[in-house]
């Protein structure tokens, strides 16, 4: 008898550790986050997306949900790592897809990366991304290639966007029209570049110009681009107010 009371004993004091334990660990929340590598969204909007819910920051069951889980679907974002440096500090390091400009398309927004590839179909406009405007295409399908009617343009666009990354210029929107020559639309400025000749010399001067018309309206014309003549080949024309 005495020894079937120690036993029941025992027993409910392992029981009442094991639910102790089991509380204690369901009570410990994630409390430091550190992100990395995310710039379409900012660190709250990150740790919103991932982080949701009654149980979003509890350390076991954000541990599960990165480790046994799908990783959840996020806009613009390939992938994430979630590391637990301990169990109330974690870091996030954002996989951002990328993307170069989106032409609009049946009340939609399709984002392309480098490549041409269909990246990403959106609502709304992401900041920093320039529209592109002029071009032909037929039915566009995610993660497929802009289906241009014109190759040869489509590879300027392409040149294009990575020269002005290059040289780290956003624009509003790139706009080609029916004989190959490009503007692009930066704030209240119009910059024509015309054909697709000496590209990089004259988003060079467009990064040392621009400066200079902080404030301004107008148009830009670096058509005529030398760089042989100084800066007797580009001309300024103020918007009429």
């Amino acid at each position: 008898m005495r020894r079937r009371k120690r036993r029941h004993r025992g027993l409910w004091i392992g029981l009442s550790l094991l639910i102790l334990g089991i509380v204690l660990i369901l009570s410990v929340n994630i409390t430091t986050i550190t992100i990395t590598g995310n710039k379409k969204y900012s660190a709250e909007q990150i740790e919103e997306l991932l982080f949701d819910g009654q149980w979003g920051k509890n350390s076991l069951y954000s541990y599960y949900q990165s480790q046994f889980k799908p990783h959840k679907q996020i806009p613009f974002i390939e992938d994430y790592e979630i590391v637990f440096q301990n169990p109330v500090s974690v870091e996030i390091i954002v996989y951002e897809k990328s993307v170069v400009g989106y032409v609009s398309y049946m009340s939609s927004y399709m984002y392309f990366d480098k490549d041409g590839i269909i990246v990403e179909s959106a609502s709304s406009k992401l900041e920093g991304i320039p529209l592109v405007t002029g071009l032909e295409f037929g039915q566009i399908v995610l993660n497929q290639p802009l289906p241009v009617e014109n190759q040869q343009i489509f590879e300027r666009v392409m040149n294009l966007t990575q020269v002005l990354t290059m040289f780290e210029l956003q624009t509003d929107r790139i706009h080609y029209d029916d004989h190959g020559n490009v503007t692009l639309m930066i704030g209240e400025i119009e910059v024509y570049l015309g054909d697709n000749q000496e590209m990089n010399g004259k988003v060079s001067r467009l990064a040392d110009i621009l400066p200079e018309l902080w404030g301004r309206s107008g148009t830009l014309y670096l058509d005529t681009y030398d760089e042989n003549n100084g800066d007797k080949w580009y001309s300024f024309i103020p918007r009429a107010k």
